[in-house]
Parts: C-alpha cells; structure tokens; sequence
C-alpha cells in the first residue's frame, strides 16, 4: 500500500474507532512541530497496524488498554478505553484487563487505569442515557466518577491521542 494510501486507509480507521470529531479535532490542532508526528501516527499506528487482519479491533483496543496501564499514559488511555468502547469491548473486559494488568504492571499503575477509565464509562453513560436533572448524581449503579486532572490538552501533536 502506498504511502498517500496507507494514511488514507488509517485516516478512516482512526475515525471508526476514536470519532470523526475527535480525529478532526486532534489533526486541527496540530503545530507546525507537531503535524508530522499526527501524520506518522495515522500513517503506521492506524493505516499500518490497525488495518491488519490478524487482530479484530476489540482485541487490539484491550491489548492498548493493557499497554497504556503499564505505561502510565492516563492521556492516552483516556481515548483509548472510548475507542475499546466504540469497538464494542464491555465494561468487564476493560475490568479484567485492567486487573490482568495490575499484576503483570503493578497496582499503582492500574489504580490510575481504573480511575480513568471509570471516568470515561461514566462520561460514556451521560452521554447514552437520556437527560436526567442537575444533581441527580452518577448513573445508578456504575460508582462515582474519579477526577481526571485539569482537563488540559496533552500536545505532542493536537489532542495527543495514537
């Protein structure tokens, strides 16, 4: 696959699994400095690795999730436990692949992991549930939602996410 084509092919891939807004956003926001690192991520990580066959996205947006724990990385996570959603993975195998993770990475490291992605499942839940009153609290049954930071943009490259 050529090179304009493989970008192409991992533009639409990363749209699919992180939402057109976000990817259109992220590639927007990107400097002069950082454009050529959102254009190798789309490039190698999406059009490269994302469109091979031999995984289905469910699989590789678990094994992210597992990787990103071991590596501390909260920013990406973040988008990453939306796209294991959008891939259609459940609230129990991000779980366990949290915990599978707590052991080969260590708990402080998937401590972290859970409140992010707590976070997001309880941001994916207002997001599905229909419009409920202010101070209603978190959707029954899904815990409180952890803090995640000060919400800034982590920039090497618009929105930072791969």
């Amino acid at each position: 696959m050529a090179g304009s084509e493989r970008y192409e092919a991992g533009l639409r891939v990363r749209r699919e699994v992180l939402g057109a807004e976000h990817v259109d956003r992220s590639l927007a926001h990107a400097s002069d400095f950082s454009r050529p690192m959102q254009e190798l991520v789309t490039e190698y990580c999406w059009g490269t690795i994302w469109a091979r066959p031999g995984l289905a996205r469910r699989e590789r947006s678990l094994i992210n999730l597992a990787m990103l724990t071991a590596l501390n990385r909260s920013h990406e996570l973040r988008v990453h436990v939306r796209g294991a959603i959008a891939n259609g993975c459940t609230r129990q195998e991000i779980q366990e692949t949290l915990l599978q993770a707590a052991i080969y990475c260590g708990v402080p490291a998937a401590m972290e992991a859970f409140r992010v992605a707590d976070s997001v499942l309880e941001e994916a839940d207002r997001e599905r549930a229909p419009s409920r009153g202010a101070g209603d609290g978190p959707t029954p049954g899904t815990g409180a939602a952890a803090p995640d930071g000060d919400g800034s943009e982590h920039s090497a490259g618009g929105d930072g996410d791969s």
